[in-house]
């Protein structure tokens, strides 16, 4: 069965798409390539391509599978037979419960289900955004609830007096309208609150750089990979590092580097190990080296440079670098998103906080430290990672206490068997003889006398 596919333009042919997306029938489809190009600059590409790999499927679908009214459903049909077709493709594609409520749905989540449907749905609203933005859409956005949105609102502007605007709180007559977030989508994907991962695994970088010396990994994907674990950093932070970013910093340890929502403003750096380092700069004066057009080293390279290539000498992308990545997991049967790696960071180093702390002054401080280095928006993220460590700390007490129980146990069946060999062991005569003890045979052929 054939389905909707994007491939890169190759090296020498001009275009203004650097990335193409073509239908099942293998012909150009331009409205999914005219999103990614627009999420471009919006979102970092890492993301632009996630969204991609989540339409890709839906759009293959909507192709061979749709129905509604006996035609097959199109992409630019009206927000009501779209909602229609993303509600059949989320039931009987993604196993999911879908519940009407007055102008929208809720979308419920099954054991059966993956776990993008969260992000389906994002990808999905994006991409309608994008088609309007670019006047290639004609209708509202499916994927928003305007009643939702207009009926909020005037929730939170009527005022207590009839047919009155809400008084501003500063008179103090009224309540003040509640600040929250009105959220504006039509699927509202319940139960769904974001958790980060947590990884415990000590030795899990490990068996990655065991993975990539496997699959022959090249120094470049060696020096990746321990980029990702040492610092935390998403991949796309540490792959569209540039020379400058590694040089202005004043350790040679550290380097700059943009975050999710920055718009490549470089807001924050990167720390990582002195091994690192050592081939990080064998990677670009030797094996880099090869692949730049005019064959300098780290001295000669200017600011805007990349610090990771292809082969070809251009840029090193997300897609390119994940290729790599993919084969190596695949080789060693390890399932494992790099974005994990992030994961891996915090849960390690909050582990290192706890265990080395002495008071717990120095933990919340160390712990606030980590946060401006990861560069959360939302500082309560790390309480997740926190229970974690509650449930490791009670996890440990408990055991103790349990090894406690077993060691109580044993000594006590240790007593009782020292009592009852007291008891067979020492006999005692009657008659005159109180105080002599008589061996077990000899007490056996006393007994047999009687």
């Amino acid at each position: 069965m054939s389905k909707y596919s994007y491939f890169y333009c190759p090296e020498g042919i001009e275009s203004r798409f650097e990335l193409l997306v073509f239908d099942n029938q293998n012909q150009p489809f331009l409205p999914l390539t005219e999103h990614y190009h627009d999420c471009i600059g919006r979102i970092d590409k890492s993301s632009a391509l996630s969204y991609m790999q989540c339409l890709l499927p839906f759009f293959t679908w909507l192709d061979q599978f749709s129905n509604y009214q006996g035609k097959k459903v199109k992409w630019d049909d009206s927000p009501d037979i779209i909602r229609i077709a993303i509600e059949d493709y989320l039931m009987n594609e993604m196993a999911c419960k879908v519940r009407e409520n007055d102008t929208f749905r809720f979308v419920n989540r099954t054991n059966k289900s993956p776990n993008t449907v969260n992000r389906f749905l994002s990808a999905l609203k994006s991409f309608y955004k994008s088609l309007i933005r670019l006047k290639q859409y004609k209708h509202q956005n499916p994927l928003i609830d305007s009643y939702a949105i207009l009926n909020d609102y005037k929730d939170n502007t009527v005022g207590v007096r009839k047919d009155k605007p809400l008084m501003p709180s500063k008179a103090g007559t009224e309540d003040a309208a509640p600040h929250r977030r009105l959220t504006d989508s039509y699927f509202k994907l319940i139960n769904e609150e974001w958790q980060p991962e947590i990884i415990g695994d000590i030795h899990l970088p490990y068996q990655v750089y065991q993975a990539g010396k496997k699959a022959n990994w090249s120094l470049r994907e060696v020096v990746i990979a321990r980029m990702l674990f040492e610092t935390g950093a998403r991949a796309s932070e540490v792959i569209e590092l540039t020379i400058g970013d590694y040089r202005s910093r004043k350790s040679l340890q550290e380097a700059s580097t943009f975050n999710k929502g920055s718009h490549e403003k470089r807001v924050k750096f990167l720390r990582f190990s002195k091994d690192t380092v050592k081939l990080l700069m064998q990677y670009i004066n030797k094996e880099r080296k090869q692949f730049d057009e005019l064959q300098r080293k780290f001295d000669d390279l200017p600011d805007e440079d990349p610090v990771f290539l292809t082969e070809l000498g251009t840029p090193l992308s997300y897609p390119a670098w994940y290729y790599h990545w993919d084969n190596a997991m695949k080789e060693c049967e390890i399932k494992l998103n790099p974005h994990k790696t992030r994961h891996w960071f915090v849960t390690s180093r909050l582990r290192e906080i706890y265990n080395t702390s002495k008071t717990e002054a120095e933990i919340q401080q160390r712990k606030q430290e980590l946060i401006k280095y990861i560069k959360w928006k939302d500082k309560k993220t790390i309480e997740v990672y926190e229970h974690y460590f509650d449930e490791e700390s009670h996890r440990k007490a408990h055991d103790g206490m349990l090894e406690s129980m077993a060691q109580k146990e044993k000594e006590y069946m240790d007593q009782q068997k020292n009592k009852r060999r007291k008891k067979s062991s020492i006999k005692v005569i009657e008659g005159n003889y109180d105080d002599i003890e008589i061996d077990d045979e000899i007490q056996e052929l006393l007994d047999g006398l009687e």
